[in-house]
């Protein structure tokens, strides 16, 4: 309807085109989603200029599905330009140049380039303390990705264990104890207490990560599996 009334290259039919593309994204179906994604950026960059925060949501989006295909390079170069847009145009501290400077810190701590993680997530949870209340989800995200880092790159667990300690807290008061996005932060808090090897606090955490999942995602799902496993462990 939109593009019959408006035209192939209006503002709403690039909506439309993204709308659409994050559906098939949610279903894994990426052949179909690229295209999509480009084409509403291609209609916003065209209409508002290279330099518009709407178009470093839209090289946001495609970064993401790059990112879930496994392409490093594409996801790198999106990640980068969507966030030196939104450093240009927005206010410093503005939660939109926090979900850049974590989605490329998540990508450099997932190649295992730490070195360049690490400052960038610091700066986006520095970003979403200030700007964001203190028990929004998305300063949890930060926490999570720091507090992995110093788990995984450095086992620095006494600068790992009060970062998943928050993270668990924030996402435990707004969604509940048996919510399924609570399971992730009950498994990472066990890792650390498993690590250590305190299995007294690992084990009742890694058994509450089961149990979440599996009343949320069936007897058979993967997550089912990994919970088990670690529990066996």
């Amino acid at each position: 309807i939109r593009e019959k009334v408006l035209g192939t290259n209006h503002l709403e039919v690039a909506e439309s085109l993204n709308n659409l593309a994050a559906l098939y994204d949610d279903k894994g179906d990426f052949a179909k989603s690229e295209p999509l994604y480009q084409r509403a950026l291609a209609i916003r960059e065209k209409a508002l200029g290279p330099d518009h925060s709407d178009v470093a949501l839209y090289l946001n989006n495609l970064a993401v599905l790059y990112h879930y295909k496994g392409d490093y390079a594409k996801t790198e170069a999106f990640y980068q330009r969507s966030l030196a847009i939104r450093e240009k145009v927005l206010r410093p501290n503005h939660p939109d140049v926090a979900v850049s400077l974590n989605n490329l810190a998540a990508l450099y701590s997932e190649k295992g380039d730490y070195a360049k993680a690490e400052p960038l997530f610091q700066r986006s949870l520095a970003i979403r303390e200030k700007a964001l209340p203190p028990d929004h989800p998305d300063i949890a995200a930060s926490l999570n990705g720091l507090a992995l880092l110093y788990n995984e790159a450095k086992a620095d667990y006494a600068k790992a264990e009060p970062l998943f300690q928050r993270a668990l807290a924030i996402r435990e008061k707004p969604l509940g104890h048996d919510h399924r996005d609570v399971g992730p932060d009950l498994n990472n808090l066990a890792g650390i207490y498993y690590a250590r090897g305190d299995y007294a606090k690992a084990e009742p955490l890694y058994q509450r990560a089961l149990v979440i999942y599996e009343k949320a995602l069936g007897p058979n799902h993967m997550l089912v599996a990994t919970a088990l496993n670690n529990l066996a462990m």
